[in-house]
């Protein structure tokens, strides 16, 4: 039995125009979600009136008192009645919606927050007079004369108080102004050469502040960044700025060893607009893929560009989503632009691994200070040639005393001890390198086993006696289904009987390894990331765990031209220093780190 539905009547319905209110009220719902969207929608307006200084107060997270304030060309008397009008705008003229070069263009901003707001406009044009307008509900006064500077400042009361059902669904006020400087961060980066400054009102605190930044386009991004995202994110990234078929990539991205546990620091931008698009992201996340474990997330700030009819802004009336006409070369460019940003790095490790290590050392609270003389060179060097000191030095080891000493001059030092069969202790010109020696000889092994499989493939070397390896049912299914792409890895894998495959050659370059726990890694790698993944993914990802089977073992004491032959590849070998999954393969402490670990100054 269908029950009675009451949105259904049983009289012939009525088709009615709705009223200017009530459709201004629709379109809000769109337009101005919470009270950092009617933030960015007035603060866009600025932009394009070509301010620069533009100032926004609140309080009570938005909801009930909001003001943007800017130097830009403002707004006619004549004008005002017209700019809260629905569809009305200067910004195109709607003969070409494909070539949209400002930041609003729908015309919707205005008139859906007076209609479900208190709006008061005040503005003046050059030497023109001022004059306010205010929409009450969606009902207009008359223009009046105001005082005021050069520019526009739009005040908004009780958002939603017209519709007051909206209100419900908005988070705490501490929320809302989380969101509200989150939102205004992003425009930030967007427009370097802008100053910018959010107070909130109930707490009459400032709570992003930024100057407008000088020079060229690099030095005033980085500028906006260290105010924005801060100084560390700035000393651990990288500059990034490609270019395919007139499309530009530029930017800074973080090392991987600099990376978050959630996507919090991923700034992207089309045009200059903030967006957060699923192409980019997966784009950044395909880039990353080779650098990061799946939970981790990189810091990056990247800016898209390209010509305004490639890309169409014109998909959500929040704008923050973008479609662009050639989907497969932006993802192409960004994966591409970003990992030879990211190679260009070489071995090089975030600083922050440093100072996170320092912060793990224990020194006694209740310790004295002494002001202590820093060891001279000659004993720190300690240069027995020279000097002709007590200890009788074998030519051999002078030798070798000589070689330590250059080798302090190169970036990851010389190597002077291995701790607890894995860590080796280096000695540079200014301070201590310790190496995560399995870490980083597995970074090296995929490096090496990346180029091989690009020139020539990789190397494969037949077993003397072929490794059967018993099974599940699944699993045999499983790795059988990606036999002909494990050949291709140096991995011959064929049937044998119910429930068991035999191995009979590995990659040649991996040694003596336990080939069944080889098998079952990889099996565990293809069932984690499934065959839908890309070739060069799938490649990438079983590649990775390979590798980790033919590195230096944990426990495996090294010898000093072992660790020292160790320590010159990494120097050799982009991204060595991080391992596969993003982790640090070193840190460097500096002396006078050190030094203060001791109570020396």
């Amino acid at each position: 039995m269908i029950g009675h539905n009451p949105n259904i009547s049983h009289f012939q319905p009525v088709i009615r125009q709705l009223n200017e209110t009530a459709i201004n009220q629709i379109a809000a719902g769109e337009v101005v979600e919470r009270p950092a969207s009617a933030i960015k929608e007035l603060v866009e307006n600025a932009i394009d009136a070509g301010a620069t200084r533009i100032d926004v107060d609140y309080a009570d997270g938005g909801k009930s008192f909001i003001r943007v304030t800017d130097n830009g060309c403002g707004i006619s008397a004549e004008d005002l009645p017209l700019a809260v009008m629905r569809h009305a705008t200067s910004k195109i003229d709607g003969s070409n919606l494909l070539n949209i070069q400002s930041f609003g263009f729908r015309g919707e901003a205005l008139p859906s927050l007076g209609a479900v707001g208190k709006l008061t406009i005040m503005s003046r044009c050059g030497q023109s007079d001022g004059a306010e307008l205010q929409v009450d509900g969606g009902t207009l006064s008359s223009v009046r004369p105001v005082a005021m500077q050069p520019g526009t400042r739009v005040t908004l009361s009780d958002l939603f108080y017209a519709t007051p059902a909206r209100l419900k669904f908005l988070r705490s006020d501490r929320a809302e102004s989380k969101v509200i400087v989150d939102t205004m961060r992003r425009l930030a980066m967007a427009e370097p050469s802008i100053a910018f400054c959010v107070r909130d009102m109930a707490t009459e605190r400032v709570v992003l502040r930024v100057q407008a930044e000088q020079g060229d386009m690099f030095d005033a991004l980085r500028g906006r960044l260290g105010q924005v995202m801060g100084q560390a994110f700035v000393e651990n990234a990288i500059a990034v700025d490609a270019e395919r078929e007139e499309i530009r990539l530029t930017g800074f991205a973080g090392l991987p060893t600099y990376s978050r546990g959630a996507a919090v620091s991923q700034f992207l931008f089309v045009n200059g607009r903030p967006v957060r698009d699923k192409l980019l992201l997966g784009g950044l996340r395909g880039a990353y893929s080779d650098f990061l474990s799946r939970d981790r997330h990189p810091a990056v700030a990247l800016f898209v560009e390209c010509d305004h009819t490639r890309v169409d802004v014109n998909v959500h009336p929040a704008k923050a989503e973008v479609r662009f006409r050639e989907p497969a070369v932006v993802r192409g460019l960004i994966v591409s632009g970003l990992r030879h940003a990211l190679a260009e790095a070489g071995h090089r490790s975030s600083s922050t691994v440093s100072e996170s290590a320092l912060g793990k050392f224990e020194v006694p609270s209740q310790s004295r200070v002494y002001q202590m003389n820093r060891p001279s060179q000659v004993v720190r060097k300690f240069e027995p040639l020279e000097t002709g000191n007590m200890f009788d030095v074998e030519p051999s080891a002078r030798t070798e005393v000589v070689y330590q000493a250059e080798s302090e001059s190169l970036p990851l030092g010389a190597a002077r001890a291995q701790l607890h069969e894995n860590y080796i202790l280096s000695q540079t010109e200014s301070g201590l390198v310790i190496v995560d020696a399995h870490a980083a000889h597995e970074r090296l092994l995929y490096e090496k086993m990346k180029a091989q499989l690009e020139s020539s493939g990789i190397r494969s070397q037949a077993l003397l006696i072929p490794e059967v390896i018993t099974l599940s049912d699944s699993e045999t299914a499983l790795i059988l289904e990606q036999s002909e792409f494990l050949i291709e890895l140096g991995l011959t894998v064929e049937p044998f009987g119910q429930g068991a495959v035999s191995i009979q050659t590995v990659p040649a370059i991996l040694g003596q390894i336990d080939v069944k726990k080889l098998v079952l890694d990889i099996i565990d790698e293809l069932s984690d990331s499934g065959v839908t993944q890309s070739l060069s993914s799938r490649i990438e990802s079983v590649l990775s765990r390979v590798s980790c089977h033919g590195s230096v073992r944990t426990g495996r004491r090294m010898q000093a031209d072992e660790m020292n032959a160790l320590l010159r590849e990494m120097e050799a070998t982009p991204h060595s220093g991080q391992c596969n999954h993003g982790r640090p393969t070193y840190v460097s402490l500096a002396m006078t780190d050190i030094a203060k670990l001791f109570g020396r100054t």
